[in-house]
């Protein structure tokens, strides 16, 4: 299978694909230029792959929740691909591949990601490892202060993403005896993307350009975002 996944839902801008021949990608974080580098990381990614766009099964991103403007670049690049190549589409949370790289760096099974969504509010999300190797929600995600974050079941948990940065003593004192360790500054990446996208795909839970829709939270909407 060759899949494509690209992530600009935060400061980090990132495109991987998957090939019967290994993971290449590109990661870079440049806030507000996600724009102007996405497609040129798109084109690198699938050079260094050997193939072109139309060897691709499938397509996935990150959905958010995150910055809006950077959810908007990635869904609507992706709608405007999988539309011209006929392919289909997995979204994937922003918080689930927080919670995927943790796992793929450090081994943690366990994972309460969090980004911060301004407004002394935080994005927020608990994610723990399947038999598979895939992060699966444990909680729905949410947006939420600091000091009213769903608590999670359980211990040995590990928080992360700039939520855990910016408001690291609330979210500390929140989860209290359930945190194991904390990753202030975990940022998405769009490999991390793959293993839930695979899965999904496989499941046959891919759906149609038209159905590649934004996930915000806050405003608890989705919508087509104008090309």
């Amino acid at each position: 299978m060759r899949l494509l996944a690209i992530d600009t839902a935060t400061e980090a801008c990132s495109v991987a694909v998957q090939t019967p021949d290994g993971v290449f990608e590109r990661w870079v974080e440049a806030p507000r230029e996600h724009g102007d580098r996405v497609l040129g990381m798109v084109d690198a990614v699938l050079e260094e792959a050997g193939i072109v766009a139309a060897d691709l099964d499938v397509i996935a991103f990150g959905r958010g929740p995150g910055a809006f403007t950077g959810v908007r670049i990635a869904t609507a690049l992706v709608q405007g691909m999988a539309a011209a190549l006929d392919r289909p589409v997995v979204p994937v949370s922003t918080l689930a591949a927080i919670a995927q790289g943790v796992h793929r760096r450090t081994g943690h099974r366990r994972v309460l990601a969090a980004l911060d969504a301004r407004m002394g509010e935080v994005y927020w999300g608990g994610w723990a490892l399947d038999d598979g190797g895939v992060m699966r929600a444990a909680d729905e995600e949410c947006v939420a202060s600091p000091a009213a974050v769903p608590l999670p079941s359980g211990g040995g948990w590990v928080g992360a993403g700039t939520g855990w940065a910016r408001y690291e003593d609330s979210l500390t004192e929140r989860v209290g005896d359930a945190l194991e360790a904390c990753l202030g500054h975990a940022l998405p990446a769009a490999r991390d993307l793959l293993p839930a996208a695979t899965a999904a795909y496989t499941a046959g839970e891919a759906v149609p350009a038209e159905r590649a829709l934004p996930v915000y939270l806050r405003d608890r909407v989705a919508e087509r975002p104008r090309r």
